[in-house]
């Protein structure tokens, strides 16, 4: 049987440039939530999760104000969090982020980790479709697992704002990875994280 995971990042926060740990999303943000749930209106979906900070859940009521059939349920699982700690192979330009990283953040973020893929990137023992609204780092783990990459390759896998991943999980595969970081659903002006002048 199939599983598809559906992963979204959280809509643009407010002030999300001054450094902020969590808030509202933003007018930019608001209007990215809705966009990426009329892109998912014809999914059939099974379950729906969302980490508890501000901006995830904000994300999720506005995407359920137009999925009326999502119940998205709050789960420490897919906090934001630091997934791994540095490694020898990592490459030296990623040093620095480290720098404000504590011991214990790590430990827990790979702990949190270990569980949020034993929970979702398992087959299923039915044909289904679930959802997930949770921050960048932890898209990018899943993403990492899926491509069976090394622990530190997360870094460097960012996620637009309301953009969409889609891993395909199936019983004696490996998992797939079907869509990464797709914007299609949003215009230019709503896409964020993206070069300032857009060739396409």
């Amino acid at each position: 049987m199939t599983r598809y995971l559906y992963l979204v990042r959280h809509g643009e926060q407010v002030d999300a440039e001054h450094g902020l740990p969590d808030g509202p999303l933003s007018g930019r943000g608001v209007r990215q939530a809705q966009a990426i749930a009329t892109r998912l209106g014809g999914v059939p979906f099974e379950g729906a999760w969302t980490s508890p900070l501000q901006r995830a859940q904000e994300t999720a009521r506005i995407m359920t104000e137009r999925l009326p059939a999502l119940e998205p349920e709050p789960s420490a699982l897919l906090m934001d969090c630091v997934p791994s700690g540095p490694t020898p192979e990592m490459h030296p330009s990623f040093e620095s982020f480290y720098g404000g990283v504590t011991p214990e953040e790590i430990a827990a973020g790979e702990a949190q980790m270990a569980d949020a893929v034993a929970e979702w990137l398992r087959p299923a023992r039915d044909d289904r479709h679930d959802l997930l609204i949770t921050h960048n780092f932890v898209i990018a783990w899943f993403v990492r697992e899926a491509l069976d990459a090394p622990t530190w390759r997360w870094m460097g896998l960012n996620q637009a704002h309301c953009g969409l991943t889609i891993i395909r999980v199936r019983s004696a595969k490996p998992p797939q990875l079907v869509v990464h970081n797709d914007l299609g659903h949003l215009p230019t002006e709503l896409r964020t994280g993206m070069p300032d002048e857009q060739p396409f």
